[in-house]
């Protein structure tokens, strides 16, 4: 699971590139739509991101309480 989140993020961000460098190509001007479409692709890039870190989370916060209590004791 934690190899597909970091490759989930990953593939997240490498189209996120890809779609700005194209609306900058077609549009290299300022334009209201293009930065839509740019916003758009970083929200993606970011929802990843955030379900990476559920994933994590899920993952590694039993162990870490786990480990909490065997020391606390």
């Amino acid at each position: 699971m934690i190899i597909f989140a970091i490759g989930f993020v990953l593939s997240a961000e490498a189209f996120n590139t890809a779609l700005e460098v194209l609306t900058d190509l077609v549009n290299p001007q300022y334009n209201e739509k293009a930065k839509i479409i740019k916003d758009v692709s970083a929200a993606g890039v970011l929802l990843a991101a955030l379900t990476s870190l559920a994933i994590g989370l899920i993952i590694f916060l039993p162990k870490f309480w786990n480990l909490m209590e065997a020391i606390a004791k």
